[in-house]
């Protein structure tokens, strides 16, 4: 079990892939409404500490939870039941480019679960209001700027009412205001109780919206 209000707490973990070990000894815990901004170059770690936290990337060492999950120990069908609690906001958005906006969000909430259509249909429109896209529920991704993508890509990852959202470079293909808009969306989730990590290597907007630093690099993490 994680310690009272402890979303995510590691102790000395190690992560492999293909058996190289891609970080070791991390001690990380995160609490209930806390925004971490997780730093450093392409190919540090930042992801495969991400993947580690929804169970992509099997922990090879030390003692992980992220809920009241045991990560050494969680057993295969456990796994879409964590990963149900955590919202994840990738860089390149991944949205169902042959489904509207609306589909999109209804596609995730089927795959989880959900079966009345009228409460399917009232949590859609919550989430798009959430991230300032209400409206836009009939549009095609193609016809969205990035930016609006990456807040369609928002609204997914708070359907399910997460208590922790990571978020891996979420700015990383958006110009410098649009990507404001988006840090700025993403510390307001915080501020309302869910947890959010942010995985980034642009130092301005980490300069500009100060907040709780963690680096990865030399294989280690660092406070």
């Amino acid at each position: 079990m994680t310690e009272e209000g402890k979303i995510v707490d590691y102790r000395k973990v190690e992560l492999q892939r293909k058996e190289l070990t891609v970080l070791s000894e991390v001690d990380f815990s995160l609490d209930a409404g806390e925004f971490v901004y997780l730093i450093g170059k392409v190919g540090s770690g930042k992801s495969s500490l991400l993947k580690s936290m929804y169970a992509e990337l099997p922990i090879a060492d030390g003692s992980a939870t992220v809920f009241d999950y045991d990560l050494r120990r969680i057993k295969r069908k456990e796994i879409p039941y964590l990963r149900r609690r955590i919202g994840i906001v990738f860089q390149d958005f991944q949205l169902l480019t042959d489904r509207n906006v609306s589909d999109n969000l209804r596609f995730v909430l089927g795959a989880t679960g959900w079966r009345d259509g009228h409460e399917i249909s009232r949590r859609i429109e919550e989430v798009l209001e959430e991230v300032g896209m209400a409206g836009k529920h009939y549009k095609m991704p193609h016809e969205l700027s990035g930016g609006e993508q990456q807040r369609i890509v928002i609204a997914r990852s708070l359907l399910n009412h997460p208590k922790l959202i990571l978020a891996d470079e979420p700015t990383g293909n958006l110009d410098p205001a649009t990507g404001e808009q988006i840090v700025t969306r993403l510390r307001d989730i915080a501020d309302r109780g869910t947890a959010v990590i942010m995985a980034t290597h642009n130092m301005d907007i980490v300069n500009k919206f100060p907040g709780r630093v963690v680096s990865c690099n030399n294989k280690r993490v660092w406070e």
